[in-house]
């Protein structure tokens, strides 16, 4: 079967916000968001002292977030300094969005 322009569209914005909604799947990853959504950039060491957890832990939550693509690292000998990728973000809102606001009717079951 061959697909339209338009469920190939549908089919990549429905695996791209299911992408973000991974990533935004666990609290620490939200605060981290939060975080950095306030700072123009922060650095590993920044978030240990907002957020109680090991630099390790802090760490794969991190690379979950850049993986997702909601956040972007520059390499800055010995650290990393993490900012929101503001393209992403901005997507990964206007997806939320459109999703809560298409798909927010209710149904009432009888």
């Amino acid at each position: 079967m061959r697909r339209t322009n338009q469920e190939i569209i549908y089919l990549e914005e429905t695996e791209e916000l299911a992408k973000f909604a991974k990533a935004l799947g666990h609290p620490t990853r939200i605060k981290i968001l939060n975080y950095l959504e306030n700072q123009s950039c922060c650095f590993t060491g920044d978030l240990l002292e907002v957020i109680p957890l090991a630099q390790s832990t802090i760490s794969q939550h991190l690379k979950e977030l850049k993986d997702a693509g909601l956040i972007q690292g520059e390499v800055s000998p010995p650290k990393i300094k993490y900012c929101i990728h503001q393209e992403n973000w901005g997507k990964a809102k206007q997806l939320f969005s459109d999703f809560f606001n298409n798909n927010g009717k209710i149904i009432s079951c009888k």
